[in-house]
């Protein structure tokens, strides 16, 4: 059975989401003239929270990315400063949760860093790091902050580990070492106490992040995953990949059992990866595929068949990645109840677009706004480290939604050392460079000289110009 034929069943009538719709911010509500970075890494570049949007931008020599203030929408003057500290591209972005000023970067250069962005946005460039964290031998990818605890941050590098930092002493303080390939995705449950990761080795695996023990593994030989994401405390797991057949497909799963799937779903053919977002308020689950124009949005079920299809929003223009508003950022006014902001590469263009329900009621609604984690952490890091499991602190809409946290972010002092985790030096036990990455190196080191040299060249010119003038001011009339 096809999801078009599930979405034609009668009992999908009565749902309250089966008229949602997307509607795109109007032109001067854009965010227009940014060089968005071509980078070909299967991510979102790009992370949003109720005062800033944050994308990763095209940049010769290191990696950077902008950092917007919300408000201020239509064109983007070309010097507007970033944030260009790293020496490689930067692949992944992530606002911290509770602290709406302080967003995770980690990049080609294998290190992890933490930026303070000041009130209003930046004035200059920054270079400055308020935190530098070292202790991946290769390149970073993705960054994942604890959903529930304040400072503890998930990174996962191409050296297949993922390293779990406590920003409060700004050092990696466990090591889960369970995948034999490059981590591809990582997603909490509700309370932070397990983690759910795909990889590049086909299998999909549900961790207890602190003791990096491996509770389930699925080797998924039909269903080649590429993303995962929790579905709310339901225990369910959704994952998109690709079938034997190379068409695109989603799977639904049960967390404590993954010998199989409970249900799989063929979308289309196209390429394009699947990038799936939950909402667990609403229990509506949205694929956007990369390359792709359109979004498909369902709503999940506790019972067979689990996944009923609701529409689709169309539009011409093609998705690189999509950022998403936290749900306190959400104009309850409009009946809004998810926002995407869409990278469209070709136009430089990120364009807002918010998922709406329509209600003719003027009024606050109470029954697609039920109470939502908020921007008060549960958890201190010294309480998660010790096994402490809590639930989000839930936020009401209604009157709370523009409150802000009163959390300030102390970066701590540190010397440089050697970073052990688990009984290991992580920086001294390097694993050898593959080819790809010493031809990277050559290349770099390359230009880096053929650079200098330029600088050097023209420095020399400069001095000779020099020399000549003090050689003419020495022979003019006026010095004999």
């Amino acid at each position: 059975m096809t999801v078009t034929e599930m979405s034609w069943r009668p009992q999908y009538r009565s749902s309250k989401f089966r008229n949602v719709y997307g509607k795109v911010a109007s032109r001067e509500h854009c965010f227009d003239g940014i060089p968005i970075t071509k980078n070909v890494h299967d991510n979102h570049f790009c992370a949003v929270n109720a005062r800033f949007l944050a994308i990763v931008t095209e940049s010769a020599g290191g990696g950077s990315f902008l950092v917007i203030p919300l408000e201020q929408t239509g064109r983007i003057e070309p010097n507007y400063p970033k944030v260009c500290g790293h020496q490689g591209n930067v692949l992944d972005i992530k606002w911290n949760p509770f602290i709406e000023n302080i967003i995770a970067s980690c990049s080609e250069d294998t290190s992890v860093r933490i930026w303070e962005i000041p009130e209003g946005g930046l004035k200059r460039n920054m270079t400055e790091a308020v935190l530098e964290l070292y202790g991946h031998s290769r390149r970073v990818g993705l960054v994942e902050w604890h959903p529930t605890t304040n400072n503890i941050l998930f990174s996962a590098g191409y050296d297949y580990k993922v390293l779990i930092w406590n920003l409060d002493i700004g050092e990696p303080v466990k090591m889960i070492d369970c995948h034999t390939d490059v981590i591809l995705c990582m997603s909490f449950n509700t309370d932070g106490s397990l983690l759910a990761t795909t990889c590049k080795d086909k299998k999909l695996r549900v961790v207890e992040p602190r003791s990096g023990r491996v509770l389930q593994e699925a080797s998924c030989k039909n269903h080649r995953v590429n993303r995962v994401v929790f579905l709310g405390s339901t225990k369910r797991l959704l994952t998109t990949g690709v079938s034997r057949w190379n068409t695109r497909q989603i799977a639904l799963w049960d967390q404590e059992d993954l010998s199989m799937p409970l249900i799989e779903e063929e979308i289309d053919g196209l390429s394009g990866l699947l990038f799936p977002f939950y909402d667990a308020d609403t229990h509506m689950l949205y694929l956007a595929g990369k390359g792709d124009g359109n979004i498909r949005y369902y709503e999940i079920g506790s019972e067979k068949p689990y996944l009923s299809y609701l529409m689709e929003f169309r539009s011409p223009a093609p998705q690189k990645g999509l950022g998403v508003m936290p749900k306190h950022g959400l104009d309850v006014s409009a009946c809004e109840v998810f926002r995407f902001y869409k990278l469209v590469t070709l136009k430089g263009l990120i364009e807002p677009i918010s998922m709406i329900v329509p209600r003719r009621s003027e009024t606050y609604q109470e029954d697609i706004y039920p109470m939502t984690p908020g921007t008060e952490p549960a958890l201190t890091p010294d309480e998660w480290l010790s096994g402490v499991n809590r639930d989000p602190i839930l936020m009401s809409l209604k009157e709370g939604y523009k409150r802000t946290s009163k959390i300030v972010f102390k970066a701590p002092v540190r010397e440089k050392k050697g970073v052990v985790v688990n009984g290991i030096d992580l920086l001294e036990n390097v694993p050898p460079r593959t080819e790809n990455e010493l031809l990277r190196m050559f290349f770099r080191q390359q230009d880096e000289i053929r650079r200098l040299k330029d600088e050097l060249s023209q420095k020399d010119i400069r001095i000779r110009q020099l020399q000549l003038e003090l050689k003419n001011l020495r022979n003019s009339p006026k010095n004999n």
